[in-house]
């Protein structure tokens, strides 16, 4: 049908057959590309190969749906979400706004703690092959440094826009070219945050996070053949656009 094989065996591999266990392994086939946007998503069927009831697998795909990855329709049930070219550049615009708040927020209450952890992932990113793994990686380094904002459903909101563009990042940052500029900003960002820095940080990562909607952007064009808008257009929030240098001073 749509590659159950891999999803049940990572499902017997977990020795679990819970709901958010069904819905990790659903999560993480978006991502890798195997349950494609627009696929019927049969309860039945999913039921069937999992060797469960229907009622943990409409969970699943319940939580998946306030997660932004399914949709369900009144005709086709539940179905992959798709999301356009428009759709992701307005995520990525939100989540400048979002993300640039939760670091600011978080320098000032940082540790040496926090910083050498932060290091410690960026040092693991650097060995990552697999991209699903290098994804997991990167959510654990922006919200690791976002941490100390101490702001919960701020982070929560972050993390559910993340979750709605990593099957479009999985295809980007497969690029090891792509991977090794992310791994460049990211020590960019974590060196101002070190020098408690919050324009200089903030910065960067609207300039990171600007780069890698571009990218995205970039592959939904070749998908759709649409016409992008210029990213400083696109993400007004972007330090660029308000004269800000990289040292943090006007």
């Amino acid at each position: 049908m749509i590659g159950l094989g891999e999803i049940s065996a990572a499902v017997r591999q977990a020795r679990r057959t819970t709901p958010n266990v069904v819905a990790d392994v659903l999560s993480e086939a978006i991502v890798r590309g195997i349950l494609k946007g627009g696929v019927q998503l049969r309860q039945d069927a999913l039921a069937a190969e999992f060797g469960i009831s229907r009622i943990p697998v409409r969970e699943a795909l319940r939580k998946l749906e306030a997660e932004g990855l399914v949709t369900f329709h009144p005709n086709r049930g539940a179905v992959v979400s798709e999301l356009s070219r428009t759709e992701v550049q307005e995520i990525y615009e939100i989540r400048v706004l979002l993300e640039s708040k939760a670091l600011r927020l978080a320098i000032p209450d940082m540790t040496d703690a926090t910083l050498q952890r932060t290091e410690a992932i960026l040092r693991l990113l650097d060995k990552a092959t697999d991209a699903v793994r290098w994804i997991e990686l990167n959510r654990e380094f922006h919200s690791t440094l976002y941490a100390t904002a101490n702001k919960p459903r701020l982070l929560q909101l972050i993390n559910t826009l993340r979750t709605n563009v990593d099957r479009y990042v999985h295809i980007y940052i497969s690029s090891l070219g792509n991977r090794e500029a992310a791994q460049r900003e990211h020590r960019q960002i974590l060196e101002a945050c070190r020098r408690g820095n919050q324009e200089a940080a903030v910065r960067a990562l609207e300039q990171h996070l600007a780069r890698v909607a571009a990218g995205v952007a970039t592959y939904l064009q070749q998908e759709t053949g649409s016409t992008l808008a210029p990213l400083a257009e696109a993400i007004p929030a972007l330090a660029v656009d308000r004269g800000t240098r990289a040292d943090g001073k006007a």
